[in-house]
């Protein structure tokens, strides 16, 4: 008897799918926001990353009962689709997925252009150094992406193992270099910030979580993906809640704040500085590099998937569907667009928009967790938790960030705006129609 395509398959065993789940986690995110995340709630940053942590983590249930309801290598996009049809509605939240993808890459771009000039000045000048670094490696993962794609997974494996190897040491020379410090008293309750600072600078770097739900594209590949779904998106977000949180306490340990904030941007490398000097430094700088250009490697590749999958379920022009050399044309539309967005928009911009962007996203998931918790045999009360969370941390990040960064807040709504207005024009469009009824 013949086998089926799918039984040819390579098959993705346990390890491999946490791999995935930890992979798209500890990405560039860490790197780049944990500096923004320390100026916002100063001593109680790994409060904020535990609730960010957590809030993943709920949203993650609904994650795990619709991959094993409807398995699909859409992820996200068929979540979506499955829950509130293909309407101009489904349509908005799957393009600002996709623009999402955008902002992430934009923030792993950033990151690299913030640490690459530690290592070595190309002009002398920082801010003409980061726009040369952060748009060069863009370029340079948009031509691993058109060369083969085997490598942009070889890279993301080698990158995973490195980047825990290097983070895990930091976190135990760390903890070992806390007795006794000075700095150390900057986690106790009085250095903390408000609230809403706390709460905000929780939801800012959640961006820095979001890349668990890789996993669901991986799902039709997972071996007895009955008992390994579940721990793949439970495994691997505990131990990425685990791991921020102890870098979020020797980081703030370590260094006074006037320090953290000279160096936000970098913040992770100058907290190596006071265990291994210079030598700490350069080789976290080499670690926030690495992982940032994996990250980067892969999201490209994701992020033009995903917008072959939207065009796909003819919610996005089916031209984007077609290819440019070897793979969609979203790879060079989602390349440029973040090429754009890296080099017009600060950090905390991009950080806030993404948050924003994804917290939506995961607020719709969570939502169709619930409404299809019949078909998924799911808990109704956990995914409905999970949206009014979401609801309320987007709604804080606004309230917070507005106070500050009233243009992060400004960009984020209007891209949010722009993802549906892209899709209530493409639905009535001409070459909608037409396809609309050709299928008939």
């Amino acid at each position: 008897m013949k086998q089926s395509q799918t039984d040819l398959s390579p098959k993705i065993k346990l390890l491999e799918a946490i791999s995935i789940g930890i992979g798209g986690m500890v990405g560039g995110g860490i790197f780049a926001v944990l500096g923004l995340a320390v100026s916002l709630a100063k001593g109680a940053t790994p409060i904020a990353f535990s609730v960010a942590g957590a809030l993943a983590l709920i949203t993650s249930y609904s994650y795990v009962k619709l991959s094993l309801g409807f398995p699909d290598r859409g992820g996200t996009v068929k979540f979506i689709n499955q829950s509130f049809g293909k309407t101009v509605f489904s349509g908005g939240i799957n393009n600002l997925l996709w623009i999402s993808y955008i902002i992430m890459l934009s923030l792993y771009s950033s990151a690299f252009g913030s640490y690459a000039p530690n290592l070595y000045s190309l002009s002398g000048n920082e801010t003409i150094d980061f726009h040369i670094y952060a748009s060069a490696v863009i370029l340079l993962a948009t031509a691993i992406n058109y060369y083969s794609i085997k490598i942009v997974g070889e890279i993301e494996s080698f990158a995973v193992v490195i980047k825990l190897i290097i983070l895990i040491g930091f976190v135990g020379i760390g903890l070992y270099g806390l007795v006794g410090n000075e700095n150390l008293s900057q986690l106790s309750p009085n250095k903390w910030e408000n609230t809403l600072q706390i709460l905000g600078g929780g939801m800012v770097i959640f961006v820095a979580y979001e890349g668990f739900e890789l996993i669901a594209n991986s799902v039709p590949d997972i071996v007895h993906p009955e008992k390994n779904v579940p721990r793949a998106y439970y495994f691997s977000i505990s131990f990425v809640i685990l791991l921020y949180l102890l870098i979020a306490i020797v980081t703030v340990g370590s260094l006074p704040f006037i320090e953290i904030a000279k160096a936000e941007d970098y913040v992770l490398a100058e907290a190596a500085r006071p265990m291994l000097g210079k030598l700490g430094f350069t080789i976290i700088t080499v670690a926030a590099l690495i992982s940032t250009f994996s990250a980067i490697n892969a999201s490209l590749y994701g992020g033009s998937r995903v917008s072959y999958e939207i065009a796909e379920d003819d919610e996005l022009p089916h031209e984007l569907t077609s290819k440019l050399w070897n793979q969609p044309v979203g790879l060079i539309i989602t390349s440029g667009l973040t090429l754009i967005m890296c080099n017009a928009f600060d950090l905390k911009s991009i950080s806030t928009s993404g948050s924003i962007g994804f917290l939506i996203v995961f607020a719709m998931v969570n939502y169709a967790g619930f409404k299809l918790s019949d078909q998924i045999q799911g808990n109704k009360i956990v995914p409905i938790t999970g949206f009014i969370l979401c609801i309320i941390a987007s709604i804080t990040l606004v309230v917070q960030q507005y106070q500050s960064n009233k243009w992060g807040i400004f960009i984020a709504l209007t891209i949010a705006l722009v993802s549906f207005l892209i899709e209530f024009f493409y639905k009535r469009s001409k070459s909608y129609r037409n396809r609309k009824i050709s299928d008939y």
